[in-house]
């Protein structure tokens, strides 16, 4: 009697694991007293019903890919559950097409975002990408009404409608052209930087209440400046000028790199570090597409921005 489709693959998951625990075949028959052509063939069955590669070969040894890490974590996670394992195949296979909708304020969208996204595509070629730039609280707007998956943002309005999967604390700084009389400093005060012309932030920005509640704090009071809802028109400034701009490090990586632009910690104690977050809707169900970027971003955060 021809064994049903479950059965089948429950034997294939345990060849799976065996595989991905000894790291090649031969070892693997070793150790499951079966011969090693039979365990390639369900190998083969599972990569077939899945329709990725689960392994790739390193000289003798087999690696996981991408695809088998995430079904070694379903397999190990649900002890062989048949209905549970073919839920997550069916997941896995999604993965190949679909779609991520992303919104992300600017500073994110300069650098960090499509080095992201150009690593993710390479794994993923097929899924889809779209991006929008806006504010913050854009972002965060766009998450809580479905109208992106994820979200690269500051400093996002509290809401338990609203899942913060990373999170680092980032340094406000002045950021001033290379030949600026302020170049030189370790550390810089508010006081000072007002002595010398300022791009400040406009409202939208949320950078912009850290840095009014500690020119309050400091009883500084802020002269008529430029003003600009845009952290790259404001480095722009910085960048052609004898102006003081602020902002994180993040935006502004490639003129910090070639020595154009100066990052100078502002050492005023009444001004706090700003907040990345990376967030998406809690309660939603991810699509595969979505729960793939996440997993592939988070890490890449991880390495860029350490908490």
């Amino acid at each position: 009697m021809t064994r049903n489709r479950d059965d089948v693959l429950a034997t294939a998951y345990r060849y799976f694991l065996a595989v991905s625990e000894a790291g090649s075949m031969r070892a693997a028959s070793r150790d499951l007293n079966i011969a090693s052509s039979a365990v390639n063939r369900q190998i083969l069955l599972l990569e077939d019903a899945i329709g990725m590669r689960l392994f790739e070969r390193t000289g003798r040894r087999l690696i996981l890919t991408e695809t088998g890490h995430l079904l070694l974590r379903h397999v190990q996670e649900t002890a062989f559950g048949h209905g549970e394992v073919m839920s997550a195949i069916d997941a896995l296979r999604g993965i190949r097409s679909g779609r991520v909708r992303i919104s992300v304020v600017e500073s994110i969208s300069t650098a960090l975002l499509p080095g992201i996204v150009a690593g993710f595509r390479e794994c993923y070629p097929d899924i889809r990408i779209t991006m929008t730039v806006t504010g913050s609280e854009g972002v965060a707007d766009m998450v809580l009404e479905r109208q992106s998956d994820v979200g690269f943002t500051f400093k996002a309005a509290q809401s338990r409608d609203l899942e913060v999967i990373y999170r680092a604390s980032l340094r406000i700084g002045a950021v001033v052209h290379c030949h600026h009389p302020l170049a030189e400093r370790n550390q810089v005060s508010l006081a000072e930087c007002f002595e010398h012309s300022v791009a400040y932030p406009a409202r939208s920005l949320s950078i912009r209440p850290l840095l009014d509640e500690a020119l309050r704090a400091g009883g500084i009071r802020r002269p008529a400046a430029m003003e600009a809802n845009s952290l790259r028109v404001m480095s722009a400034l910085a960048r052609n000028g004898n102006c003081v701009a602020f902002q994180t490090v993040v935006g502004i990586e490639r003129d910090l790199a070639d020595g154009t632009l100066i990052f100078i910690p502002v050492n005023d104690k009444a001004l706090v570090s700003n907040e990345f977050q990376l967030v998406r809707r809690s309660g939603r169900e991810m699509s595969p597409a979505t729960g793939a970027f996440i997993e592939y971003a988070t890490p890449c955060l991880r390495e860029a921005l350490p908490t």
